[in-house]
């Protein structure tokens, strides 16, 4: 496949990244006719809990984007010529009628998604949202927190995922990226549109849910005070891929049949593009997922809980004042032997916030094995059992997601940040018998500006075979 030439109109671009932990705002500039990219701007992220429960600082997080904006713009005296945002998915913004949020949005860790499951399901069955959806079964989906949303009595009203109500601020127009819209499980499997009986089900409304467009599609104008910046008097809003996993995979430059992916950060997306969703019973019964994928392609994966067990654990140190970092962990855990019981990273109590020690210590105990030294001094033992239990399980999803696909695995892409964890991944490899290729910490943020230039440069549609081209012949400059 040739490489694409350098665009006539060599203005920069802008990738917005919304972290769960941080938020990221890099600059691509070219130089020479080559493509250079800058972390220009990032600003840590996290829930808060307020009274009513877990909330992300919605104000905060915008008045960080904007920030990295005007940064970008002093930096680019040639001009911005487009801005894409892509995000967590899941979590989204409730609007008032001139589309501005009402509240800080609720995280998606908030214990009242367990209760709006359980109290859903006695009107629609797990076994029929899984039927409709395709999706893997979790109570963080924005379904069970829409529908928690009614229980409480909140008065019902139109609504956003995160990246898109970002990219609706700046101007664009209010729409549903499709990546991030077949996150929500209210997106039927078949007809790729809103599910008119999810929402019957649920009570909703889905005329408040915003039209779906294909990643790549441009949705707008940068309006607002920004726009009086010589740099942005004439950029585009760009949806990418707004699910941050699926703007990941489209940064990996990778062909073939013969791969499958990690985007390892908080959360570990496990799994493998396939060119249409894989649903079977097998396929239900094991959980996995069908997301949607830049290029028409699917995403056929499994959420593995990730960094966020040893960030927690690491939270509960410091608090009796001890902060070693991940570095020294790793490095004090190295010539540990291999834990004899492992965890099962999935557990739902690990996934909440708070005593990350005492939740695995339960664990442990509940498997009769004994607890582990939960003071600071324990803490290179807690790492290791995690890593080995992560890397466990990697080995578990992937062998069956090739008896899934019938697809024989050769080479294993770890891209986000988890890919600098050398101990993991040597122990990913180990487990897995694969190839384990290191991408891109920022993979979301190449692939973001892969499709912004595929979007800018390619005349097909977003979902056609050659649009999906262009995205990869972009990655593949940028990596």
């Amino acid at each position: 496949m040739n490489e694409p030439h350098p665009p006539k109109d060599a203005r920069a671009s802008i990738a917005v990244d919304l972290g769960a932990e941080s938020c990221r705002v890099s600059l691509l500039r070219w130089q020479n006719g080559s493509p250079e990219t800058q972390l220009v701007h990032r600003f840590s992220n996290g829930p808060v809990q307020r009274q009513d429960g877990l909330h992300w600082p919605l104000s905060s997080i915008v008045e960080g984007v904007e920030e990295g904006l005007r940064k970008c713009a002093d930096l680019a005296p040639e001009g911005i010529r487009s801005i894409a945002v892509d995000g967590w998915a899941v979590d989204y913004a409730c609007l008032d009628a001139e589309g501005v949020a009402v509240a800080e949005p609720f995280c998606y860790r908030d214990e009242r998604n367990v209760h709006a499951e359980a109290e859903l399901h006695q009107r629609i069955s797990a076994e029929r949202v899984r039927e409709i959806t395709g999706v893997q079964q979790l109570s963080i989906n924005t379904l069970y927190q829409l529908y928690a949303d009614r229980l409480v009595g909140y008065p019902p009203s139109r609504w956003l995922n995160l990246p898109e109500y970002m990219l609706a601020l700046l101007g664009g127009a209010p729409v549903a990226e499709f990546t991030n819209a077949t996150h929500t499980q209210l997106i039927d499997l078949h007809t790729r549109q809103w599910s008119d009986e999810l929402f019957r089900a649920a009570g909703l409304d889905i005329g408040n849910a915003a039209k779906i467009v294909h990643p790549g599609t441009r949705i707008g104008m940068l309006t607002g005070p920004l726009q009086q910046l010589s740099a942005f008097h004439d950029t585009q809003l760009i949806a990418p891929a707004c699910h941050d996993t699926a703007s990941a995979i489209a940064g990996i430059p990778a062909l073939g049949d013969d791969w499958a992916y990690i985007s390892s950060g908080t959360w570990s997306l496990v799994g493998a593009l396939t060119e249409r969703p894989v649903e079977t019973p097998a396929v239900r019964a094991d959980n996995f997922t069908n997301l949607g994928a830049a290029g028409g392609a699917n995403c056929f994966h499994k959420n593995v809980n990730g960094m966020w067990l040893i960030k927690q654990c690491e939270n509960f140190w410091a608090g009796q004042g001890h902060q070693p970092g991940i570095a020294q962990l790793l490095h004090s855990c190295e010539d540990l032997p291999a834990p004899s019981t492992l965890l099962d990273v999935d557990d739902p109590d690990l996934l909440l916030m708070g005593e990350m020690p005492q939740r695995i210590n339960r664990q442990l105990v509940a498997k009769g094995a004994a607890a582990l030294d939960e003071s600071p001094a324990g803490a290179p033992t807690f790492v290791s059992l995690i890593l080995h239990s992560l890397a466990a399980r990697y080995a578990e999803v992937l062998t069956r997601l090739q008896q899934h696909t019938g697809k024989h695995l050769r080479r294993l892409f770890i891209v986000g940040g988890g890919s600098q964890n050398q101990l993991l991944n040597r122990l990913t490899a180990q487990s897995t018998g694969l190839e384990v290729c290191c991408g891109s910490v920022e993979s979301s943020t190449h692939g973001n500006f892969a499709i912004q230039l595929a979007a800018l440069e390619c005349s097909h549609s977003p979902d056609s075979p050659e649009f999906a081209a262009e995205i990869y012949a972009w990655a593949k400059k940028l990596s």
